[in-house]
């Protein structure tokens, strides 16, 4: 019986279903038809495979051939289709024997050469067989993909012809080299020091309270005062990714189109898109959808330089995710969900001008409009607001004391980390109610004294909570077993937003 099955893999997200290629030849006027949902460039594959096949030396079968892709209500796109269609095509055809096909998934694109062509996309369809226990037989120009999650029964073609006399068991593909020691390895130095900063002690310590509980920070200050210099030091204060965090974020990068290194496997991303982005190219979408910036800072930072630029629609569908760390992308072909727990940095200018201070030419109203793009839900997002004030006079020309680096205080986070995570289960920015209740350490006299701040400042009850675990990072920071009073009060001090706006409330 001239019909032949060949197992695949699709692209939906970070996800990889398996995908049957169902061939059949049968007699009739000769024809290629191609059925399951298959988008444009899937159809394209007919005359991809008509030419791989001939210009490898195979012989294309003149008959009538159909090609089911099933699941049939599956939306199939891209070139990764042609070269589990050839095969089966030869399977169909007698050319290679069917019986070889068990248990093997091809994945590839073919040139009309027949060579076997680089695939974008692949690394979720490693895991997917990793998981299943199946044999891989992928591109050689994706062997960085299989390295990175360390399959061994991955083989690589690199031509039509190689591939055939493998499944005819005349030779042998390369496969993938058993040790993997750069997983071992510590992740590169980086060339920027918290220390290269002078003065802004309070933002650097902001900043290494943020570090160590993956709080949300908001900057605010004046142009030229290291708003953004203190943010790219963020991720020289970060612990690197374990194995299971680094293989969520290369996945998501794998599906958008973007290579990790090897060397950079275990590094935290960080993205700094531009305030002209649109909704989408932050969120997510598209027809085809792809994870957009806020996937791709998974497990990392989304630094939003002057975040008061962006459109207000476009901060604000950023609410729900910083709530839930996914987003959800719902289009008529598809409902996809991309992970999205990143930790939010922002800087921004107190005013239109630049500065508030006696030589500023805004008027209050004016600074209440400008500050009026961010919403109160989104502000209400941020753990900490500090204020990045201009150096006094002299700072720049006097000899700099001498400050701790980034490493010494990297030390601190992460053991900060390791107690958050052993007490918890989690770090202290996704304590839940509950868990806030019961780790956070804080007496009730204190509660009652936070209780009393929150409504004197006109806060939410979300904010009420965000402080108790911003106290709690304090004190984890110190080593200290309880949340004292003035772990509290020195997480009221970080509320600089709140209070500019309470500032511009009595003045206007």
């Amino acid at each position: 019986m001239a019909i032949a099955c060949v197992n695949t893999r699709a692209s939906c997200g970070v996800e990889a279903p398996q995908v049957t290629v169902e061939v059949h030849l049968s007699n009739g006027l000769p024809a290629f038809n191609l059925v399951g949902l298959p988008e444009a460039s899937v159809k394209e594959a007919r005359e991809r495979v008509r030419s791989a096949l001939i210009n490898a030396g195979f012989e294309f079968p003149m008959r009538r051939i159909t090609v089911n892709l099933a699941p049939a209500d599956l939306p199939k796109q891209g070139g990764r289709y042609d070269l589990p269609i050839a095969v089966g095509i030869l399977a169909a055809s007698e050319q290679i024997p069917a019986n070889s096909l068990k248990n093997l998934e091809f994945v590839g694109e073919l040139a009309l050469s027949g060579h076997i062509r680089y695939c974008q996309g692949l690394l979720p369809a490693i895991i997917a067989a990793k998981r299943q226990d199946h044999t891989l037989i992928l591109p050689l120009d994706n062997r960085h993909d299989a390295e990175l999650v360390g399959y061994p029964n991955v083989l690589f073609g690199s031509h039509l012809q190689s591939l055939a006399a493998y499944l005819q068991g005349q030779n042998q593909l390369p496969t993938l080299a058993p040790q993997l020691e750069w997983i071992s390895q510590e992740t590169p130095e980086s060339h920027t020091c918290l220390s290269d900063v002078i003065g802004q002690y309070q933002a650097k310590q902001a900043l290494e309270i943020a570090a160590a509980g993956n709080h949300n920070l908001l900057m605010l200050g004046p142009p030229g005062t290291g708003k953004t210099m203190l943010a790219s030091r963020m991720m020289a204060l970060l612990p690197a990714l374990n194995y299971e965090e680094a293989l969520e974020v290369a996945a998501i990068h794998s599906v958008a189109g973007l290579d990790i290194k090897p060397q950079h496997f275990l590094q935290r991303p960080f993205r700094s898109p531009h305030h002209t982005s649109s909704s989408i190219s932050l969120v997510g979408g598209g027809s085809i959808p792809k994870p957009g910036e806020i996937s791709l800072a998974h497990r990392g930072v989304l630094f939003l330089d002057e975040v008061a630029e962006f459109p207000r629609k476009v901060l604000d569908c950023l609410r729900e995710p910083m709530e839930t760390g996914e987003v959800v992308i719902s289009r008529a072909a598809a409902k996809l969900t991309f992970l999205s727990r990143f930790q939010l940095i922002a800087a921004m200018n107190p005013s239109p001008s630049g500065d508030i201070d006696s030589q500023h030419r805004s008027s209050p109203e004016q600074i209440q409009r400008y500050l009026s793009r961010l919403s109160g839900p989104f502000l209400d997002r941020f753990d900490l607001t500090i204020e990045v004030p201009k150096l006094p006079a002299g700072t720049l020309t006097q000899a700099a004391p001498q400050t701790e680096t980034s490493q010494d205080i990297a030390k601190r986070v992460k053991r900060a980390r390791e107690l958050q995570l052993a007490r918890s289960g989690v770090l202290n920015s996704e304590l839940t109610g509950k868990q806030l209740k019961r780790f956070s350490g804080i007496s009730d006299a204190d509660l009652v004294f936070l209780e009393q701040s929150v409504v004197k400042l006109g806060l939410s009850v979300r904010s009420f909570h965000r402080i108790q675990r911003v106290a709690r990072t304090i004190a984890d920071l110190e080593q200290v077993p309880n949340t004292e009073r003035r772990h509290i009060a020195q997480a009221l001090g970080y509320r600089a937003m709140d209070r500019l706006l309470a500032r511009l409330s009595q003045q206007y």
